[in-house]
């Protein structure tokens, strides 16, 4: 095992809130292993504990500001 993490995998449209089934814009990977998904509004909620208790966060709400024409490609 080298340390080295794993790469970040973008949120899709396939990832759901945990909470709620909105679409996710935040993961939050837990020390212990596993992951949290959120969409924003759950998001902001868990947020600061989680980070906290040392999670690493993932915030992609601010794709949820870009108009259609700034979207990548791949999200239009």
């Amino acid at each position: 095992m080298t340390g080295a993490l794993a790469p970040i995998k973008p949120l899709t449209a396939l990832d759901r809130c945990d909470r709620c089934g909105a679409q996710a814009y935040i993961r939050a990977t837990l020390p212990v292993g596993g992951e949290l998904l959120f969409c924003a509004h759950h998001g902001r909620q868990h947020v600061t504990a989680l980070r906290d208790k040392g999670a690493e966060i993932q915030d992609e709400s601010a794709r949820l500001s870009e108009s259609p024409s700034t979207a990548p490609d791949d999200e239009r």
